[in-house]
Protein backbone atom coordinates (compact mmCIF):
# COMPACT_ATOMS: atom_id res chain seq x y z
CA UNK A 1 0.00 0.00 0.00
CA UNK A 2 1.41 3.40 -0.80
CA UNK A 3 2.05 5.69 1.20
CA UNK A 4 1.35 8.91 -0.97
CA UNK A 5 -1.97 10.29 -0.82
CA UNK A 6 -4.05 11.87 -4.13
CA UNK A 7 -3.80 15.23 -1.59
CA UNK A 8 -5.93 18.07 -2.84
CA UNK A 9 -6.60 21.31 -1.75
CA UNK A 10 -10.61 21.85 -1.29
CA UNK A 11 -10.42 24.30 -3.97
CA UNK A 12 -9.36 21.42 -6.39
CA UNK A 13 -10.76 18.36 -4.91
CA UNK A 14 -13.65 16.01 -6.48
CA UNK A 15 -15.33 15.29 -3.21
CA UNK A 16 -16.77 11.46 -3.01
CA UNK A 17 -19.14 10.45 -0.04
CA UNK A 18 -17.70 8.27 2.48
CA UNK A 19 -20.53 7.86 5.18
CA UNK A 20 -22.91 9.74 7.16
CA UNK A 21 -21.63 11.71 10.56
CA UNK A 22 -23.73 8.88 12.32
CA UNK A 23 -21.04 6.50 11.55
CA UNK A 24 -18.89 8.86 13.07
CA UNK A 25 -17.27 8.44 16.75
CA UNK A 26 -17.35 11.81 18.15
CA UNK A 27 -13.50 11.79 19.20
CA UNK A 28 -12.06 9.00 18.44
CA UNK A 29 -11.62 7.38 14.93
CA UNK A 30 -13.47 5.06 12.35
CA UNK A 31 -11.86 3.74 9.44
CA UNK A 32 -13.15 3.31 5.74
CA UNK A 33 -11.27 2.15 2.31
CA UNK A 34 -10.47 4.92 -0.23
CA UNK A 35 -9.44 3.82 -3.49
CA UNK A 36 -7.92 0.06 -2.01
CA UNK A 37 -6.19 2.60 0.92
CA UNK A 38 -7.21 2.55 4.66
CA UNK A 39 -8.39 6.12 5.69
CA UNK A 40 -8.67 7.04 9.44
CA UNK A 41 -11.50 9.34 10.04
CA UNK A 42 -11.22 11.82 13.39
CA UNK A 43 -14.39 13.33 14.51
CA UNK A 44 -13.66 16.13 16.35
CA UNK A 45 -17.23 18.14 16.92
CA UNK A 46 -15.70 20.99 19.22
CA UNK A 47 -13.23 22.07 16.72
CA UNK A 48 -13.33 24.04 13.77
CA UNK A 49 -12.17 22.05 11.67
CA UNK A 50 -14.64 18.73 13.49
CA UNK A 51 -13.39 16.20 10.87
CA UNK A 52 -9.58 14.61 9.38
CA UNK A 53 -8.44 11.65 7.48
CA UNK A 54 -5.21 10.43 7.83
CA UNK A 55 -3.63 7.30 6.65
CA UNK A 56 -4.88 4.44 8.67
CA UNK A 57 -1.14 2.47 8.50
CA UNK A 58 1.50 3.01 11.38
CA UNK A 59 5.02 3.42 9.23
CA UNK A 60 7.09 1.86 12.32
CA UNK A 61 5.05 -1.07 12.76
CA UNK A 62 2.95 -1.72 8.94
CA UNK A 63 -0.40 -2.36 11.25
CA UNK A 64 -3.65 -0.45 10.26
CA UNK A 65 -3.89 0.75 13.66
CA UNK A 66 -4.15 4.61 13.80
CA UNK A 67 -8.03 5.07 13.40
CA UNK A 68 -7.76 3.16 17.34
CA UNK A 69 -5.25 5.77 18.54
CA UNK A 70 -5.41 7.90 21.07
CA UNK A 71 -6.17 12.16 19.74
CA UNK A 72 -5.13 14.50 22.07
CA UNK A 73 -2.97 18.08 21.96
CA UNK A 74 0.32 17.46 22.24
CA UNK A 75 3.00 20.65 21.86
CA UNK A 76 0.28 22.66 20.91
CA UNK A 77 -0.76 20.47 17.72
CA UNK A 78 -4.21 18.55 17.75
CA UNK A 79 -2.86 15.00 17.20
CA UNK A 80 -3.28 11.11 17.24
CA UNK A 81 -1.07 8.56 18.60
CA UNK A 82 -0.18 5.22 17.43
CA UNK A 83 -1.58 2.67 19.79
CA UNK A 84 1.82 0.31 18.69
CA UNK A 85 4.37 2.39 19.30
CA UNK A 86 2.88 5.81 20.82
CA UNK A 87 4.54 8.25 18.15
CA UNK A 88 2.25 11.04 17.25
CA UNK A 89 0.81 12.31 14.58
CA UNK A 90 -0.06 15.84 13.77
CA UNK A 91 -4.00 15.49 12.31
CA UNK A 92 -3.88 18.25 9.93
CA UNK A 93 -0.24 16.87 7.84
CA UNK A 94 0.02 13.71 9.04
CA UNK A 95 3.68 14.20 10.17
CA UNK A 96 5.33 12.82 13.38
CA UNK A 97 6.37 15.03 16.50
CA UNK A 98 9.08 12.61 17.28
CA UNK A 99 10.30 10.25 14.25
CA UNK A 100 10.44 13.88 11.59
CA UNK A 101 11.18 11.36 8.47
CA UNK A 102 7.48 9.21 9.34
CA UNK A 103 4.85 10.96 7.68
CA UNK A 104 1.20 9.62 7.25
CA UNK A 105 -0.64 10.77 3.82
CA UNK A 106 -3.56 12.82 4.98
CA UNK A 107 -6.79 14.06 2.79
CA UNK A 108 -9.50 17.20 2.42
CA UNK A 109 -12.01 15.90 4.45
CA UNK A 110 -15.58 17.47 4.73
CA UNK A 111 -19.13 17.47 6.38
CA UNK A 112 -21.68 18.17 4.03
CA UNK A 113 -24.98 18.25 5.59
CA UNK A 114 -24.85 15.26 7.85
CA UNK A 115 -22.97 13.21 5.05
CA UNK A 116 -18.84 13.06 5.13
CA UNK A 117 -16.72 13.66 1.86
CA UNK A 118 -13.12 13.13 1.37
CA UNK A 119 -11.49 15.12 -1.44
CA UNK A 120 -9.71 13.35 -4.16
CA UNK A 121 -7.39 14.63 -7.10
Amino acid sequence: MSQTSTLATPAQAAWKTLCSRADLVPNSGVVACVEGQQVALIYLPDTEQQVFAIGNRDPKSGANVIGRGIVGHLQGELVIASPLYKQHFRLNDGGCLEYPEQQLPVWPVRLHGDTVEIGLS
